[in-house]
């Protein structure tokens, strides 16, 4: 066991060594590390959660537990690893976990951990170590860190250029970047050799599915399971019901359809969003439109005949959202009005509707702003909602329309 942790403090070292992009955030990384509280950071694989865990303790004597690591999950013995770490790490201040959630009852000995005063930071790329396991054993005990793909922002830091103040001469650069962000996505590992996106995309895919999906709940029908991922990243954004894809798919059982979905939501693989309506009956009854992680997916794994560049831009918008703290859950929706006129987001905040959002790639055509405008005004006045934007990808002004004021900006203002 001492072998092990020492092998490990070695990655520790050498990971610590890498130039690393520092990531936008909205959170005071010092202030959170005072806290007594569990630094729980999660997303999907490879987005970066132990990049972001290694540069909060850079300058820390910490400790480093990596449970990616069969060895130590194969020999694994709580007494012996932690009289380990004393020795390895002597006087450790703060205790990195990283991928906890391979480790069969973590969230047990977590608790334990944490009530014999050890400050934790823990990464795990699992959504259902938030609605079970951390939810019942560490109900207040911890908070949450969500890590996404780089956003269009961190994509410009990586390139060295302010997406916010481009010059004169930076922005036909800034257009190929903008372009080559929302068709290739946000991986970190991709972002330095756009070369290898669609063969380390599906290669990370297909572990996810694989690795984060079957192994962790044994499917047994695997090919079903694939099916309907390839299905579901073919045809984002979207609304789809279990009825219909268990009757597309030709799957033996709505419910089977459904925990499928539920599976493939649980590595922040994809996302589902309701249909609006102040019935929650109805809401649940509703086909939710679905959405992927990274648009880098689609590019990787999706059956398609064209692009789309409007789904592209929906979806990087979704996400966007996401980042933002807005979930599928409470805050954030899609709406169909009476006459079956859409507006892609309702976000809300409590009971009040803040904003109506609609996604258009190009609004130049009379018809497609006449189609976007009249949907969005329509919704505005079932919804009640004065705030409403239309995001294009290049368009910047004001339209008026039957009392209402709409924004139309562009994604990198957005």
């Amino acid at each position: 066991m001492k072998t092990i942790v020492q092998n490990q403090r070695k990655e520790r070292d050498e990971l610590l060594s890498r130039p690393y992009l520092t990531r936008r955030s909205s959170m005071d990384m010092d202030m959170l590390l005072h806290s007594p509280l569990i630094k729980l950071i999660t997303g999907p694989r490879r987005v970066g959660k132990s990049t972001q865990a290694l540069l909060m303790l850079r300058d820390k004597n910490f400790a480093y537990l990596n449970f990616d690591s069969q060895p130590l999950l194969d020999s694994w013995d709580a007494n012996l690893v932690m009289r380990m770490l004393d020795d390895v790490y002597p006087g450790y201040e703060y205790l990195l976990l990283d991928e906890v959630q391979n480790l069969d009852a973590w969230d047990l000995w977590v608790s334990e951990l944490y009530r014999k005063g050890k400050n934790l930071v823990i990464t795990g790329s699992n959504a259902k170590m938030l609605s079970s396991e951390m939810a019942t054993v560490l109900t207040g005990k911890y908070l949450q860190i969500e890590m996404l793909p780089f956003s269009l922002e961190e994509f410009f830091d990586w390139n060295k250029l302010d997406l916010q103040e481009l010059k004169p001469e930076q922005q036909a650069e800034g257009k190929v970047l903008k372009d080559d962000y929302m068709r290739n996505g946000g991986y970190p590992e991709v972002v330095a050799s756009r070369q290898l996106v669609r063969s380390y995309l599906d290669t990370l895919f297909d572990s996810i599915v694989w690795k984060d999906v079957a192994k962790r709940h044994n499917v047994r029908n695997i090919t079903d399971l694939n099916n309907l991922a390839i299905y579901l990243v073919s045809n984002f954004c979207n609304p789809l019901s279990a009825n219909e894809l268990s009757q597309e798919l030709g799957f033996s059982s709505v419910n089977t359809t459904k925990k499928f979905m539920d599976y493939l939501h649980e590595p922040y693989l994809f996302y589902y969003l309701s249909r609006y309506n102040n019935k929650l009956k109805l809401m649940k009854k509703a086909p939710r439109k679905v959405y992927v992680v990274d648009n880098g997916f689609v590019a990787a794994k999706a059956f398609a005949v064209s692009e789309n560049l409007g789904r592209l831009l929906e979806n990087q918008v979704f996400i966007e959202l996401i980042r933002r703290g807005y979930n599928t859950d409470k805050t954030m929706f899609y709406y169909r009005s009476r006459n079956d006129k859409e507006v892609d987001f309702v976000l809300r905040q409590g009971a009040h509707i803040e904003q109506l959002v609609q996604v258009c790639y190009d609004m130049s055509s009379p018809k497609t702003e006449k189609r976007e405008v009249d949907s969005i005004v329509e919704c505005a006045g079932e919804l009640k909602c004065n705030n409403l934007t239309i995001v294009t990808d290049n368009e910047e002004r004001t339209i008026e329309k039957d009392g209402y004021m709409i924004t139309v900006v562009p994604v990198s203002k957005f």
